[in-house]
């Protein structure tokens, strides 16, 4: 399987980086991992309704950008659907089992996915009701990742 994560933002912490690393490298035996960074949008804290409209579709155009057609597409997005480590497991190995060996999962920015983005998407994840820094979720996201392979192949991993 052939796994993309494409998140906006460039990931600057160290501690953060290292953890990401450490889940990618692990999930080698499993399947081809690729992270890809999309430049955010620069703009001031104070932003209109419309300001935001528009970084959020520029990050979207970004994103959009990125993938491939064919490529099955999971957004994280807050009414996403909340999902067990083990349902995750099955989800990708249905994905694998039916022939979507191409799976994006994708990271917004701090104002979230454009509209397009989620239109875009196959589905949408949520990893529970509370806010996270998109670099936080980026090492969320992969460890669930490297837990749903050893998930799907039977082998031990902590609870």
């Amino acid at each position: 399987m052939n796994i993309t994560i494409v998140s906006v933002g460039k990931l600057k912490e160290k501690y953060l980086k290292l953890g990401i690393e450490e889940y990618v490298k692990r999930l080698g035996g499993y399947a081809k991992i690729d992270l890809v960074e999309v430049p955010d949008e620069k703009a001031p804290e104070q932003l209109s309704e419309a300001d935001m409209e528009i970084v959020k579709r520029k990050e979207g155009e970004r994103i959009l950008a990125k993938i491939n057609e064919g490529t099955y597409v999971i957004a994280l997005a807050l009414d996403g659907k909340m999902k067990t480590s083990e349902e995750m497991a099955a989800d990708l190995e249905s994905l694998m089992t039916y022939g979507k060996s191409k799976v994006a999962f994708v990271i917004g920015g701090s104002l979230g996915l454009h509209a397009d983005v989620l239109k875009r998407a196959d589905e949408k994840l949520c990893f529970g009701k509370m806010t996270l820094p998109h670099q936080l979720m980026k090492l969320v996201l992969v460890e669930q990742i490297y837990r749903s392979f050893r998930i799907i192949k039977g082998e031990p991993y902590h609870k």
